[in-house]
């Protein structure tokens, strides 16, 4: 291969001066002598060139103002239009980016029609001319980035090459790419256009988060950024339109609001269940109002007695609008006082004092959700309402009220009280769905974690979820129990599916149905990229619930992802513990550190992660498996026999956890056997989980497989 100099001829052109180069070339500006014109020469090294030589003679077909033209073709290089401008830089204003981004939009859709992919966008392959044009590069050509985030990828299906940051995530795994592909790169070249910062950094981000929403266009950015292909736009020329859309009727962002638990002004303090019953009522109520965003329970409740500004709340909790109040119970009168307020300024946007009897209770919630939607202009539509479908009798209420404090405090001990509130609210007010579905999810999780059998549980739990929907159709919590047994307890995947496609089809998603679909249907499947996403969204409507983080690290563990796992349990674990919902997150947190540094063969790490996480959790079989077997690889035999002696009176998966860590794979394989024939749910979870390799490519394996109705083929 010559080497090019200033005054080298190519040919009719003279190479000028060098204007980059990278990984696969080269490229110069250069003077065609027949018609006194300067151009680009782009020189392709090596195998590249052939690589791109049949794609290249279809692109200089291609004729297109905001697509850099190709003048000629020669055996190891291109000539191309000479541009003078930038690369494309961003934070703009959102007109001046929609004007750039539309013009992409035309280039793209020519390119497209001819069935060429770009399969290279990002910024540094789109120029802006001194004019204001938009001129994009590199259609499909080689990529010439020298930094080290553009490193070239490989995956089992063979190369791929692209930025890793502004790739598709079917692109990164080596999957067919079509179009689509196209449009969630330009999602991410618009998405830095308007935010300047890259929405995602690096292939791990790309397909496991979701990037917070960008300052302009956040419908069109977001959906052009769906991580499924059939989720995004499915044309650029869909784009275009949603983009000239937005521009002639730009709409402000949807009104948000946290309701904080309302401060219990009783004489009895145990009247704190009434209190906060009354704010999440509430919150329940404006769930169901389009085009408003309500935070989740959980989220809202973390500044529970800890005085902070309302200001300083609105922003961790990303909202606009907060409401606070107050309730005091006296006899059969009751008072709750209610604020509306702006937070970024501090007025009271609505205010309101309630002097009732006892039973009114719920006129009063349906009204001060109806004054919230009137004083944040939140226009109703269809259907719905602010108010509830059937409103029960007191002592149902009551005692429903009781069971969902008991609910969120999260230990064993708690989640037995729930079971017996719950059942009395059943008993007391029979037609009312609400305790049905409450009793169904916390018998399901009192199986699940096995505090007690789950062949005991599970029925019970199947019974009540029906009993739910006999009463309301719509239940998603029911929806997702059933799904959830149907799946890990029944191993019936079709039937699982078919009923958590009707729990997400909830116009009022809470946030746990999302967890438990990617918890409880997608990770055994082994669809690690929809759980991910899936525990990402419950995640955006509860971001201060430190069982987010936590669910998240138990993906990211079993999908190999072993470091963010790790970063996503300290994220957890960085939650205030008197936050009701920190209780029970030490029972899977220390437990996915202590497993990821095992399974990345750092063993002094993971022994001292797994002492804590079986010092705060030893009723935890795998916890307890985990650490009896580190101990038997330490030599500590007598310790570990011990713990061993403990788990036979538990639930076997600890052993499989147990033998496991030993590298007895053979043993591994006769308890998890075990499991499977008594239906332990936490067992099924595990079953495409990536430490769980060895035991995929056991013999044994494809009747296991059989035996839950998986793939039989190791993986």
């Amino acid at each position: 291969m010559n080497a090019w100099a200033n005054g080298f001829h190519l040919g009719p052109y003279i190479l000028e001066s060098p204007l980059g180069a990278g990984g696969m070339g080269e490229v110069w500006k250069a003077r065609d002598i027949r018609l006194d014109r300067v151009v680009a020469i782009k020189r392709l090294h090596g195998l590249h060139s052939a690589r791109f030589e049949q794609e290249a003679r279809a692109i200089a077909a291609l004729n297109h103002s905001n697509i850099c033209q190709i003048h000629d073709i020669g055996p190891d290089y291109l000539v191309l239009e000479y541009i003078e401008g930038k690369p494309l830089q961003g934070p703009l204003p959102m007109d001046e980016a929609a004007r750039l981004a539309i013009q992409m939009c035309g280039a793209l859709a020519e390119a497209h029609s001819r069935g060429i992919i770009h399969r290279d966008l990002k910024p540094g392959n789109v120029l802006v001319t001194t004019g204001g044009a938009v001129k994009l590069l590199d259609f499909g050509l080689a990529k010439f980035e020298a930094t080290p985030e553009s490193d070239l990828t490989k995956t089992v299906e063979g190369t791929v090459m692209g930025t890793a940051a502004y790739m598709a995530p079917e692109q990164i795994e080596g999957r067919p790419c079509d179009a689509r592909s196209d449009v969630f790169s330009f999602g991410a070249v618009l998405y830095e256009m308007l935010a300047g910062r890259r929405a995602f950094h690096g292939m791990a981000a790309v397909l496991r988060d979701d990037p917070t929403p960008p300052p302009a266009l956040e419908s069109v950015v977001l959906r052009c950024l769906a991580k499924q292909p059939g989720r995004r736009f499915q044309t650029i020329t869909e784009v275009k339109a949603a983009l000239e859309a937005a521009i002639a009727n730009p709409v402000e962002k949807l009104p948000s609001i946290a309701v904080l638990p309302f401060a219990n002004m009783s004489r009895d303090a145990d009247d704190e269940y009434f209190s906060d019953g009354l704010a999440e009522e509430i919150i329940n109520a404006l769930t169901q109002v389009a085009g408003l965003k309500v935070i989740a329970r959980t989220s809202a409740f973390a500044f529970k007695g800890k005085n902070e500004d309302v200001r300083r709340i609105a922003e961790a909790l990303g909202v606009t609008n907060v409401l606070e109040g107050s309730v005091r119970r006296a006899g059969n009168r009751l008072r709750v006082t209610a604020q509306l307020i702006h937070a970024a300024d501090g007025t009271h946007l609505w205010s309101q004092r309630y002097d009732r009897e006892l039973t009114d209770v719920f006129v009063v919630q349906d009204e001060i959700a109806a004054a919230i939607v009137g004083a944040l202009k939140v226009k109703l539509t269809g259907k719905q309402a602010t108010t509830r479908p059937y409103e029960p009798n007191l002592l149902a209420y009551e005692a429903f009220l009781k069971g969902r404090h008991q609910y969120f405090e999260n230990s064993p001990e708690s989640f037995a009280r729930a079971e017996e509130y719950f059942k009395q609210a059943v008993a007391t007010d029979p037609p009312w769905a609400d305790p049905h579905a409450a009793l169904a999810s916390v018998c399901f999780r009192i199986g699940f974690f096995g505090m007690r059998p789950p062949n005991e549980m599970m029925p019970i739990a199947r019974d009540e979820a029906r009993k739910a929907l006999e009463l309301l159709p719509s239940e998603p919590v029911a929806h997702s129990v059933l799904g959830a047994i149907a799946a890990l307890h029944d191993y019936n995947w079709t039937e699982g599916g078919e009923q958590f496609r009707l729990a997400m089809a909830s116009e009022s998603l809470p946030p746990f149905v999302h967890t438990s679909y990617a918890l409880n249907y997608l990770l055994p499947l082994g669809r690690f990229e929809e759980a991910i996403r899936e525990q990402a969204k419950a995640t955006a409507q509860d971001p201060l619930n430190p069982n987010g983080p936590e669910a998240q690290a138990f993906i990211l563990l079993c999908a190999g992802m072993y470091e963010p796992a790790i970063a996503e349990a300290r994220k957890s674990l960085a939650f205030d513990d008197r936050h009701p919902a920190s209780r029970l997150k030490n029972r899977t947190a220390h437990l996915v550190i202590a497993l990821s540094y095992f399974f990345q063969r750092k063993t002094a790490d993971a022994r001292v992660s797994a002492e804590e996480a079986f010092r705060l959790a030893p009723w935890n079989p795998l916890a307890v498996g985990l650490l009896a077997g580190l101990l038997a690889l330490a030599g500590e035999k007598d310790r570990s026999q011990k713990l061993i002696a403990t788990v036979h009176d538990m639930m076997p998966t600890g052993m499989v956890m147990y033998h496991l860590v030993c590298s007895e794979i053979d043993a591994a394989i006769h308890r998890y056997e075990r499991d499977i024939e008594l239906h332990l749910l936490g067992s099924t979870m595990l079953a495409s989980a990536a430490f769980f390799k060895p035991l995929r490519a056991s013999l044994r394996w494809p009747k296991l497989a059989k035996m839950m109705k998986l793939p039989t083929t190791a993986a």
